[in-house]
This record gives structure tokens, sequence and C-alpha cells, in this order.
């Protein structure tokens, strides 16, 4: 029965839990390639052709022929095969008004984030969009449900779906066939089976308990105190500000970039990571941009919920969640750069040496023996308070070129999704070179999002005036959505 369907772990269950018409739980990314030789004799872009490429890799990714179904009784989601799986409904083709600018690209990945994936299917769109600088360049927004993957594993999808040299040629790939989903019965003994297993597991670890029963209550003790660490962490209620509202249905999108070796010369000149120096420039923008609004920003309590990932290299190139969010206090009241990134140090500093990370892996794992429900429940029960101000998120990716077929990809901004009461997320990701920024707004808290990565860029122009000038000058980031 396995090998027919696959049940959700918990933290992936908890983002369809969490979804509502005005919550959409997806990830997504508006990827920029140079049209080049997917032009098409009119001036457009080969779109079959690139459904076709994206349909030779999906034996590579059979959860993306996959949909949702729920065990009876328990209710619990559960992949299966669609049966009516239709690539035409997933890699879909749009285009931007003429002359299409960046604008335009901004205005549409709004529009597509703000639109919840339709549940009776598999839970992925690729938006194929011409039109961008008269046919020069065209765009992929890509949105994918949190339910299927997280960062470090949507840079393992990409490595999938693209090459590091251009080619011309598909290959041949394997005829697909749906398995038949099983009967509610099946499935209600098969988890019948699988608890019956984890209790015998458990027994089978009772003569290690006799051995030595300190090592265990030793683990079990850890275990709590992690978990009592983490759940306290999203007790306590940050400030109040007016970004953090009841979100409305709608989403805006702004994008920029930075040369990495900027961010990079920054944090060796300064001290700290590349990571602690992204959480400083958020932190003076965000001091900026509230003061705009005539917010007393000296006695802000700002805090970041900071995704960290929990794969192994043995877990690289799975799908799903594996990550723990820690709770990042912001120094938005500090008025002085140098000193905002010396507090940012000693806060990741701190939260890398607590239990939080192994407190989220505990409750992943209670929630796994009894129910998914209890991870959600604890998400709810901290987004009804206000734990956290903003989300800000930052994943590695290649550091080489990529391309589809022969298209060169130039920029990829990430889109975050916005949690409740959470009317701001900050992504990024960085690609060949260049740190890519993704800001995912909603329409009704942050109209002016455009301002906001303004002050992003002025904060980190501070930051880098105190380091110092680079050696060298650098060319600036080639291909990326600039903000208006």
């Amino acid at each position: 029965m396995p090998e027919v369907y696959e049940r959700l772990g918990a933290q992936d269950a908890a983002f369809l839990d969490l979804e509502t018409p005005n919550h959409p739980m997806h990830i997504a990314a508006v990827a920029i390639f140079e049209t080049s030789g997917l032009r098409t004799a009119d001036g457009g872009v080969d779109v079959e052709r690139i459904r076709e490429y994206v349909g030779s890799r999906l034996h590579r990714l059979p959860r993306y022929r996959q949909r949702l179904a729920r065990i009876p009784l328990e209710n619990h989601p559960v992949w299966v095969d669609d049966p009516h799986f239709n690539l035409a409904y997933h890699v879909r083709h749009t285009a931007l008004p003429q002359p299409g600018d960046e604008g335009h690209l901004k205005a549409l990945t709004g529009r597509i984030h703000s639109q919840p994936l339709d549940r009776e299917r598999p839970l992925w769109e690729f938006w194929v969009v011409e039109g961008l600088d008269e046919g020069e360049r065209f765009a992929v927004i890509q949105k994918t449900h949190h339910c299927m993957i997280d960062g470090v594993s949507a840079v393992d999808l990409m490595a999938t779906l693209l090459e590091a040299a251009p080619q011309s040629d598909i290959p041949p790939f394997p005829i697909w066939k749906p398995r038949p989903a099983p009967a509610g019965l099946e499935m209600l003994a098969e988890e019948f089976g699988r608890r019956l297993g984890d209790v015998l597991q458990a027994a089978g670890e009772a003569p290690a308990l006799l051995r030595d029963p300190g090592a265990w209550f030793e683990r079990v003790r850890d275990g709590a105190q992690a978990l009592a660490e983490t759940l306290s962490a999203g007790l306590s209620n940050a400030s109040e500000t007016p970004i953090n509202r009841p979100l409305g249905p709608h989403r805006c999108f702004e994008g920029m970039a930075l040369e990495l070796d900027r961010v990079r010369h920054v944090k060796s000149e300064l001290g700290g990571t590349v990571n602690d120096v992204v959480l400083a420039t958020v932190a003076g923008a965000l001091r900026r941009f509230l003061a705009l609004r005539r917010i007393d920003v000296d006695s802000l309590d700002i805090r970041a919920n900071v995704p960290v990932s929990l794969r192994s290299r043995d877990e690289r190139g799975t799908l799903g969640n594996r990550i723990a969010l820690l709770m990042a206090e912001l120094p938005v009241d500090e008025p002085d750069a140098r000193e905002r990134l010396a507090r940012v140090r000693e806060t990741m500093g701190r939260l890398k040496e607590s239990r939080q990370a192994m407190g989220a892996e505990v409750l992943a794992a209670v929630s796994e023996w009894t129910s998914a429900t209890l991870l959600s429940l604890a998400v709810r029960t901290a987004a009804r308070g206000r734990p956290y101000n903003l989300v800000v998120t930052n994943v590695p990716g290649p550091q080489v070129p990529l391309h589809l077929l022969e298209a060169r990809l130039l920029a990829v901004h990430p889109v975050v999704n916005l949690l409740p009461n959470q009317g701001l997320g900050v992504a990024l990701f960085s690609y060949a070179g260049t740190l890519f920024f993704g800001f995912t707004g909603d329409q009704d808290q942050v109209p002016d999002l455009n301002v906001f990565v303004q002050a992003i860029r002025e904060s980190f122009e501070e930051l880098e005036a105190l380091a110092g000038p680079l050696k060298e000058p650098l060319a600036p980031a080639a291909g990326a959505v600039r903000p208006d």
C-alpha cells in the first residue's frame, strides 16, 4: 500500500491547515530569462517547447503529478497520483500588455500570488510570461504550495529543471501511468499498521532503556526543555505596527538585487555573516519605513521570523518541509548602523546556541505520533498573538549560470507567503554572484511597498559606507527586477 500513497509530514500538513482565502500558503519565484533560442518566428516565446521540456523532467518529480486525498476518520492528508493530470493546465502562457515592462510584471506577480491553488489538482503552476522588454526577455512565475516544498527543496527543484549548459534537444522520457488511488478501507488498514509499527518500534527500544535509563531520561529532558523554549518564544507579543493587521485578499510584489561581493565585503569588514548583514539591513529599512508613518521607532520591539533549514546532506533532493522558525529581535530602535549589525550578530549567535531548532523537531515528532493538528494548533495560537512582525528568509542558490533549454537564467526573485497578521515578507535568493530580493506585501497594509524597497537600498548603503570601498568596481546585477 505505501507505494500507492504517501502521508504528508506534520509540517507539510500544517501549511494546508493554515490556508484560508486571504492566506494562500504557496511560495513562488519570478525567474527572468533571455529569450534567445526560444524565440518564435513571430517574436514570441515557444511555450509548447517549454511545456514539453517541463514534462520531460516530471518523472524526476513524482509529487508534481499527485493530488491530495484524505485518510477516512483521521482526515490526515496523503498524496495520490492524479488520474486526470493535464500538463497544459499547470504550464500556462500569458503576455504582458505592450510595451511590457517590469511594472507590468510585478503587478502580474502580485495577482498570481493572491490566488490560492486548486486543491483538486497537483499544487503547482508554471506561468510563462512573454512580452518583457519587447521580447528580449521573458519571465516564468512559478508557484508551489508550501506543503510540497520549503526554500531548500525549491533550490533542488531548480537543479532538476535547469541545466548548467544550454541544450537544444529534449531527451526521451518514460511514459507516465497513474496508479489507482487506494480505497478508504485500505488506507485505514494501512494507517492502523503504521501506528502498530510505531508502538512495536518503541517497545523494541525498551531493552536499551533498561540498560541505560539515565541516558534515556536525559534525552527526554533535553527534548522537553527544547520544546518549552520553542513554545515560549512565540508567547510574548512584538510591537504593534501598521504592517501587522488582518490580511486582505490582494498581494503586491517588488524586487531588487545586490552584487553578492558587496554584501560579502560588508560582512568581512564589519563582522558577522551574510545573513547578519541582511537582517541588519532589514532592521535599518524598517526604522526608515516606519518613521515615515510617524511611528516612534525608538520604542519598538520588532522581531523577524527567520526560517532555518534542518535538512541533512542525505535529505537534499527530497521535497516537503524540514525547517525551524527562529524568532530574532531586529534592532529597529538603534539609530547607529554599525551598532545595529553588532546587535544582530549577538542575537543570531544566541539563537544558534539556543534549542529552538531542536524544539521544532520535537514538536513535529510529537505531532507525527499524535496528530498533525497539534502543530497547526501551536502555529495558530501563536498567530493570534503577535510573536513576530515579518518573515525574513534567505536561501543560498547555485553560483553558476543556469539555462532553460537555450535560454539563460538572468535573475530569480523569491516570493514569500504571508502569515496571519503579517503584511510584509522579505525573501532572498543568491544566484550566480547576485543576491536577489523579493518583497511581498498585503496591498491594503503596504501599498507603498516600493518605498520600503528604497529604504532597504539606503540601509545597505549606510553599512557599505562604514565598510569602505571595494578594491575593484563591480558591474551592476544583470537582468534583475528593478524597484520603481
